[in-house]
């Protein structure tokens, strides 16, 4: 992401926050749906094409976004996911991927932007592996973010992050 690009992000996110933290705030459960546009229904791709390992840019296979949901931005949010590991601080993960399904990003082309959500903690989360399944809590909002992996369409800012718990 470029620095104008993330300040824009940081700086609508503390915006929201600030206004909307004061008081008692519900926490939204949200599922993976939800981040579709209202009129787009479809689900992530088809797991049935895998691919080897050693091809090449998955990220050039991603499918094009549908558009993204504002109705968040600023909330706090709840999503359960899958974690592709990004940046880390000592044995602890700062930055991720949160994605729908095991394998996407990495083994399988990347889903639509509108169905990944790049997460940031300052408290680094000990994660036990590639993809684990996790539960992140925090503020939420739309975010366009460039990775060598995907286009990422949606930012959480983690409050909390849990072993994902059925």
């Amino acid at each position: 992401m470029t620095a104008p690009t993330r300040r824009t992000v940081l700086l609508a996110l503390a915006a929201a926050g600030v206004a909307g933290r004061g008081a008692a705030e519900t926490v939204v459960d949200l599922k993976w749906r939800d981040l579709l546009p209202k009129d787009d229904r479809s689900l992530p791709a088809d797991l049935s094409a895998l691919v080897p390992h050693d091809e090449s840019s998955l990220a050039a296979r991603q499918p094009v976004s549908t558009g993204m949901r504002t109705d968040w931005n600023g909330r706090t949010v709840r999503l359960s996911g899958f974690v592709v590991p990004i940046d880390y601080r000592g044995t602890g993960l700062t930055a991720f991927i949160l994605v729908p399904y095991v394998g996407a990003c990495v083994h399988v082309p990347p889903p639509p932007a509108n169905q990944l959500v790049f997460v940031t903690t300052g408290t680094p989360y000990k994660n036990s592996g590639m993809f684990e399944a996790v539960t992140v809590t925090g503020m939420f909002g739309t975010a366009s973010t460039s990775t060598q992996l995907a286009e990422i369409g949606y930012a959480l800012s983690a409050d909390t992050i849990t072993p994902y718990r059925s």
